[in-house]
């Protein structure tokens, strides 16, 4: 059977499903899973795989200088490490970041890089965002360079839609993560939701600007004014600008989705 176009039945009926799934990126609940977000290392991970995800790569705009993230094999180790912190959570590869403190003519001198998405979490309800984090191969180099701080981040660029600022369109959401639990290995699922801070990189809410850090649950309550809420732009896993830092990312969770960074791509699994 034919639909209209030329198009199988069978056709229609995937392009339906895959349109209901990019416009749901951001929105239903959170599968509660032990042990935070599901991930127990091997190929498949905690979840389910769901779907590719086809719209993710470097935010050229958001980028400076000239740092590196890439989809990479493992990191696997370090040398002497074995069991599930020895290998990435999902998978068999991670996004590998790579900036530098010093490498460019601009002030401050440090290169950034977001690595994200700038499609499919477009117009979601910022009031939505319930389960967030990743996990992180960090490194003792890491420690030295920046201190135990020194850290990746998740970035939301947002519109605040505040009633009382109604000609600002744009911040950016930044969770700073606690210290890395281990070095040399892959952590644990660290969760933004309970744990390191979040700031909006604009003052439209004084109470969570980078020195006045919030918690999740208080940032969202602070962007609600009575206005039309704050709606999401992008997402993406960044780093800089301060310190040099080499390592990788895997397991970045927006809800119920976790995106397991691959050579051939984000897949998409579902946590549960």
């Amino acid at each position: 059977m034919r639909t209209r176009l030329g198009a199988t039945r069978g056709k229609a009926l995937a392009v339906a499903a895959l349109a209901a799934i990019i416009a749901s990126a951001l929105g239903g609940p959170a599968s509660a899973v032990a042990g935070g977000d599901g991930g127990g290392g091997g190929d498949g991970g905690g979840g389910d795989h769901v779907r590719p995800a086809d719209h993710w790569g470097v935010i050229a705009r958001n980028t400076i200088g000239s740092p590196v993230a890439d989809l990479r094999n493992g990191p696997y180790g370090s040398f002497g490490v074995t069991g599930p912190a020895s290998r990435p959570p999902y998978g068999r590869g991670s996004l590998g970041i790579e900036v530098a403190d010093d490498s460019t003519s601009l002030t401050p001198p440090s290169e950034k890089v977001d690595f994200g998405n700038e499609v499919d979490f477009y117009g979601a309800p910022v009031q939505s965002l319930r389960s967030v984090g990743f996990h992180v191969f960090q490194t003792g180099e890491n420690v030295s360079y920046g201190g135990a701080g020194n850290m990746p981040n998740i970035r939301f660029e947002i519109d605040p839609n505040l009633t009382a600022l109604p000609a600002d369109n744009y911040s950016t959401m930044v969770w700073v993560p606690d210290a890395s639990p281990v070095t040399n290995r892959w952590s644990g699922f660290l969760d933004a939701t309970s744990t390191g801070y979040w700031f909006l990189t604009g003052n439209e809410v004084p109470a969570c600007n980078q020195a006045a850090r919030c918690s999740l649950d208080q940032l969202k309550a602070a962007l609600t004014d009575g206005g039309a809420g704050a709606t999401v732009l992008t997402a993406a896993v960044g780093k800089g600008r301060d310190h040099m830092w080499i390592g990788a990312v895997d397991g970045l969770r927006v809800n119920q989705n976790i995106y397991d960074f691959e050579t051939d791509g984000v897949r998409t699994l579902r946590a549960g």
